[in-house]
């Protein structure tokens, strides 16, 4: 069967976001995947910053993967996918340069739409690593993000921290952020649907949802009815591949079955304790 174009498979994001109803995201974080992902009949898949930091770098989510290795991961990703792949951009890698130059090679790449979102990354000497940066920064990253954009057909998705905000704030930087003209609005920390509605009603572009799987969020008929098109509830898949060539390769050396979970098997073999440490040795950033 046919790679489609790049083209085509933005296209057919676009109809997705289009329609009344609510999609979840399979974890594309290699070709492999993202060809398994759509002959299971996923509409869509999603390149997670973090799982592409653990499988291209096993380094943790604390923004150390740049542009360039993201973008490489990205483009095997693309040169196979059959289904539309969202591609999460994070901070876009710096300032609003830096954003420009991340539209300019992720829209080669071959995605579909990617996030830029509004958190200070990486995190500054003695700040959280959720911080976010004021609203009028972000606006402006965001603008040059659409200058940036060749191909009108990819969406450029605002993303941001709902739980850090009271919900007021994020009222207010959202429709700043669909004001400027972005696709659709991405938010992480949403509660439950009391905190949704009060937010999405004040929304007329797409929403997508980083959920995690929360219980208090999961009536797919519900989102849809706040305008939710697009649901991320983690990268169990990831981890399940991580736990799966753990226990292969343990009992290739006859190693007694051991009781670590895939997340504890990602933390062990990933280098986020030292880097914990030494964020707070030499940044005084605690999580």
């Amino acid at each position: 069967m046919a790679t489609p174009s790049q083209h085509d498979l933005r296209n057919d994001f676009r109809e997705l976001l289009k329609t009344d109803q609510c999609y979840y995201t399979a974890s594309t974080f290699d070709p492999m995947s993202a060809r398994i992902a759509a002959d299971l009949g996923f509409e869509v898949g999603i390149l997670g910053g973090s799982v592409a930091s653990l499988q291209v770098l096993a380094a943790p989510d604390f923004a150390l993967i740049t542009l360039s290795e993201f973008t490489e991961q990205a483009t095997r990703i693309g040169r196979v996918a059959r289904l539309p792949i969202i591609a999460d951009a994070d901070h876009g890698y710096g300032n609003a340069l830096n954003v420009i130059r991340t539209i300019t090679e992720l829209e080669r790449a071959g995605v579909a739409a990617l996030t830029i979102e509004d958190t200070l990354l990486p995190a500054k000497y003695g700040h959280k690593s959720t911080d976010l940066i004021p609203l009028e920064e972000a606006v402006g990253k965001l603008r040059a993000a659409l200058d940036a954009r060749i191909d009108p057909a990819m969406c450029i998705i605002a993303r941001t921290n709902a739980g850090q905000l009271s919900t007021e704030e994020t009222i207010e930087r959202v429709k700043a952020y669909e004001a400027e003209g972005v696709d659709g609005i991405c938010m992480v920390g949403i509660r439950d649907f009391e905190h949704l509605e009060q937010i999405s009603q004040h929304i007329s572009v797409p929403l997508m949802l980083i959920a995690y799987d929360t219980p208090e969020l999961r009536d797919r008929e519900r989102l849809a009815k706040n305008g939710v098109r697009i649901v991320v509830n983690g990268h169990a898949a990831y981890f399940a591949a991580i736990k799966a060539t753990y226990d292969c390769l343990r009992e290739q050396r006859g190693i007694a079955e051991g009781t670590l979970n895939a997340s504890e098997l990602s933390t062990r073999y990933s280098t986020l304790e030292e880097n914990r440490a030494w964020a707070s040795k030499y940044m005084d950033v605690q999580e």
